[in-house]
This record gives structure tokens, C-alpha cells and sequence, in this order.
């Protein structure tokens, strides 16, 4: 399913391509990882793309720098504010400190202890608020509105969604010759940026996404055409725990090839492979599109396949296969 029309779209590969320049210097270039044991596994020869290496340990890195640095000296002395779940929030907090100015980040109360450590390591002042996507943008509006400061969103902003498209970039100038690249949706930047990215480098490449099947409102957006909340997000995959972007949708209608959702049990799985086998820490959103090759969502057979390992941002002392995942 692809919508031609792409006049209106919220970024274009030339943003990209202003991002990639503009935050050179502040994050990684992380490299790119493959395993001839999990290639074996997932019949197909996979790239990944390790944001899990990343500053903060997670691609968010890359988006959150690119909006703070394209404030002019006002606005950044102003002080700038987000809600998220945890790597989005780090991020920024570091952004923040990059650039000599402020972050008031509002978390939900259930965020992982692991993440918030991360937030307040990095200079950020933590708000808690209940586990909602109303009740975090509402905290979020009040600290706007009470500073003066500027709201970078996780996800619905033109300069994140380019910063984090670079990722793809990266993979791509690295491995031209891919056949697929595949990321998880939670709130879309990421898979709004790759697919820019992707289409405009690998005209032919194969966009997929992926989102676990708890919290599949992203995938009901993009089959149905139109924002569909879904029912409220129950997955492990803590980072995909969001609602899609407007801004986001419009670019998945029109850039995506195809989109699947997975189960937890697959999540875990997955998970739990890559740590195994590849000997590397993964959180369970990174793991999202490897569940989906776990679970032959798409016919990749021997194809050459990249995989954005989004975070590895992980509460060591709860890990998810020390107790069996909960299913509806």
C-alpha cells in the first residue's frame, strides 16, 4: 500500500541530508553488525544497524540534536521541554547540555528506573506523570507555558524526524546493495525518517515496518488511512508504549511497502537471541523487527536486509525472559 501523492509531506530527503551535517560532531556513526549464526535463523543475510550504540544508547540521539541545535540562542536560552517514556527524554537532556541550555523532560510513572537515572544523569529535570499520552502532553504544555521554553516532541517534529532518518542514511552509504531495511513504529519519527531516507537513496528498497501487536495503532493509521488510537499500548516494548504522529502518518502512507505486527512472545524471543548470539544489549523495541523476521512476517528469503537496533536501554534486574510475557 502506497499513497503517490508526496507534495505535502513533513520532511524531504534534503532535510536529512541538513541533519546528517548539522549534528556531525555531537553523535556516532554506529556501526553496522552481522552474525552468520542469526542470518542462518532468520533465513536472510541481515545488517544491523546498532543505535543501541549510540550516545544515550539509543537512536533518539540523533533527532533530539538536530531540533535543539536549529534553536537560535533565545529560544536554547529559554530552555527546551519533552514528554517520553525514557531514551527521547535522555536524549534531549543531552542535547540540552550540548548546546549550554536546559531540559524539563515529563516521564510516565511507570518509566523504567534505568531510563530516569539516564534523564537525571544527564542534566534533565525529571516531572512524573500518570502513564497516559493525554497526561504527558498536558504536563508538557503547563512547563511550555510556564517557561517560555520550547517543545521538541519525541516524535510529530519535522527536525526530529529528519535527525532520525541520518541512521538510515548511514546504513545505506554503508550497504548500498540492500534488498529491505526494516525499523520499529512507535510514535513514527524513526520509520517516517528512514523511509524518507531510504526512498530517495534505494529508489527500489523494500520499506517495512513493524509494531507488536499490543500496540498496533500504527499499523490500524496505516491500513485504515486516517489516525486510529486502537486500544490502549500493553507491550513489553516499553519505547513503542506511544500513539502515532500526524506529521508521521502521511510519510508511512506513501513511503511504505508493506507493515506487520508481532507478538510478545516473539519480542522476547528475539530479544534474547541477539543478546545470545550476538553478544550485545538490546531493549525490546530494538527488537521488534527482528521478531517480525523471527515470525516470517515478510518474504525475505536470502534477501540482504537492514534492521535499525533502535535502544539498549534495559532494566538489568527485570529482564523479560525471567518471567513469561503476558498475551491477550
Amino acid at each position: 500500500m502506497i499513497d503517490q501523492n508526496r507534495e505535502s509531506l513533513a520532511i524531504s530527503f534534503d532535510d536529512v541530508v541538513a541533519a546528517s551535517r548539522r549534528i556531525a560532531g555531537y553523535v556516532h556513526r554506529t556501526p553496522v553488525l552481522t552474525s552468520r549464526r542469526l542470518n542462518a535463523i532468520l533465513d536472510a543475510q541481515v545488517f544491523f544497524k546498532c543505535e543501541n550504540l549510540q550516545r544515550i544508547g539509543a537512536f533518539k540521539a540523533r533527532g533530539a540534536h538536530n531540533a535543539v541545535l536549529s534553536l537560535d540562542d533565545e529560544r536554547a536560552a529559554a530552555g527546551v521541554v519533552t514528554h517520553s517514556s525514557g531514551n527521547h527524554a535522555a536524549a534531549l537532556a543531552l542535547a540540552a547540555s550540548s548546546r549550554g541550555s536546559t531540559a524539563a523532560i515529563v516521564m510516565p510513572e511507570n518509566a523504567p528506573a534505568a531510563k530516569v537515572m539516564s534523564v537525571r544523569r544527564l542534566g534533565g529535570e525529571v516531572h512524573f506523570c500518570a502513564p497516559t499520552i493525554a497526561a504527558r502532553e498536558a504536563a508538557a504544555a503547563g512547563l511550555v507555558e510556564e517557561r517560555g521554553a520550547t517543545l521538541v516532541h519525541p516524535y510529530n517534529d519535522p527536525l526530529v524526524i529528519a535527525g532520525q532518518g541520518t541512521a538510515a542514511m548511514e546504513l545505506i552509504e554503508d550497504y548500498p546493495a540492500l534488498d529491505a531495511v526494516m525499523a520499529p513504529v512507535g510514535g513514527g519519527g524513526l520509520m517516517a525518517g528512514t523511509a524518507t531516507a531510504a526512498r530517495a537513496m534505494a529508489p527500489s528498497i523494500r520499506i517495512l515496518a513493524t509494531e507488536p501487536a499490543q500496540a498496533d495503532d500504527a499499523w490500524r493509521s496505516w491500513s485504515g488511512g486516517t489516525l486510529d488510537p486502537g486500544d490502549p499500548p500493553d507491550t513489553i516494548a516499553d519505547g513503542l508504549r506511544t500513539t502515532l504522529g500526524d506529521l508521521n502518518l502521511p510519510i508511512l502512507r506513501a513511503l511504505l511497502d508493506d507493515f506487520a505486527t508481532v507478538s510478545e512472545q516473539a519480542i522476547v524471543e528475539a530479544m534474547r537471541l541477539v543478546w545470545e548470539i550476538m553478544k550485545i544489549v538490546i531493549e525490546p523495541s530494538s527488537a521488534v523487527p527482528v521478531a517480525a523476521l523471527l515470525e516470517r512476517k515478510f518474504d525475505l528469503r536470502d534477501a540482504k536486509v537492514g534492521v535499525i537496533l533502535t535502544g539498549g536501554n534495559v532494566d538489568l534486574g527485570l529482564l523479560p525472559w525471567q518471567r513469561a510475557p503476558e498475551s491477550r
